[in-house]
């Protein structure tokens, strides 16, 4: 994931853990005759390609990669994905991607490939009419969160908050509420979308405990996260309008005062 908080492993992970700051340098040290030969390349460029090659040493099973800028033609996506999701889109990096909807969505499409099941986050009328065209240009199957899957708020209180999450019209994850430690109903609709792609895995069998566990577990640091409670602080980085309004909506629910 990137940006990163307090130190540049945040950004490379396995099984939850950092990567170690000795095989950051050592991996940066064997790129160098190869950095080299590259004119332009960008520091993304360099990161991605030292994430995968620990990656393959780790011999992950699954990786989840985070696109740096755009889609089409970020470093990311030179991987034969097994499913590919879009999260919501809004203006954002528009001298690079485009200053309308309809632009800045057909580059996030550039990672659907052929016969690649892709899924969507809710998204304005603009942008889904731009994935769905890829989609079928592509023949990708398309989920789209807020059709195929929903979800529906129950308690929320200032350690996280609960909700029931329906596949189709069936409930998921078994009769209780599901449970996330983060604020926020734009965080219900990240675990609905997190959720439906994790569904769509090959080979990988998503059981009821497993799913209640994980999404307990999450940790992430930033988003709404309460630092103190007597006086309240909160810090959140939110950084464009659209994410700025998703923070005053949680401010207002949660902080009324």
């Amino acid at each position: 994931t990137s940006p990163h908080l307090h130190t540049f492993r945040e950004r490379i992970r396995a099984g939850g853990s950092l990567i170690p700051e000795a095989d950051v340098a050592r991996l940066a040290e064997a790129m160098r005759p190869l950095v080299a030969q590259i004119a332009g390349i960008t520091t993304f460029e360099i990161m991605t390609g030292l994430a995968l090659t620990w990656f393959a040493e780790q011999g992950v099973e699954w990786a989840v990669l985070e696109v740096g800028l755009g889609g089409r033609l970020d470093a990311t996506n030179v991987v034969a994905p097994a499913v590919t999701v879009i999260t919501p889109i809004s203006y954002d990096h528009t001298a690079i991607l485009g200053d309308t909807l309809t632009q800045i969505a057909t580059e996030k499409a550039g990672i659907i490939k052929p016969g690649v099941p892709a899924v969507s986050a809710p998204q304005t009328d603009e942008a889904l009419a731009a994935i769905e065209a890829a989609c079928r240009n592509q023949g990708a199957p398309l989920t789209l969160v807020g059709r195929d899957w929903t979800w529906q708020p129950a308690k929320a209180d200032l350690d996280g908050q609960s909700f029931t999450l329906y596949h189709q019209g069936m409930v998921v994850g078994g009769r209780a509420p599901l449970w996330i430690p983060l604020l926020g109903e734009h965080q219900l609709m990240n675990a609905t979308t997190a959720v439906a792609a994790l569904s769509l895995l090959p080979g990988v069998k998503l059981r009821s405990k497993a799913l209640r566990l994980g999404l307990r577990a999450v940790h992430w640091p930033g988003r709404l996260e309460i630092l103190g409670r007597a006086p309240l602080v909160v810090v959140d980085s939110a950084h464009n309008g659209d994410s700025a309004q998703k923070l005053m909506a949680a401010l207002r629910a949660y902080c009324p005062s």
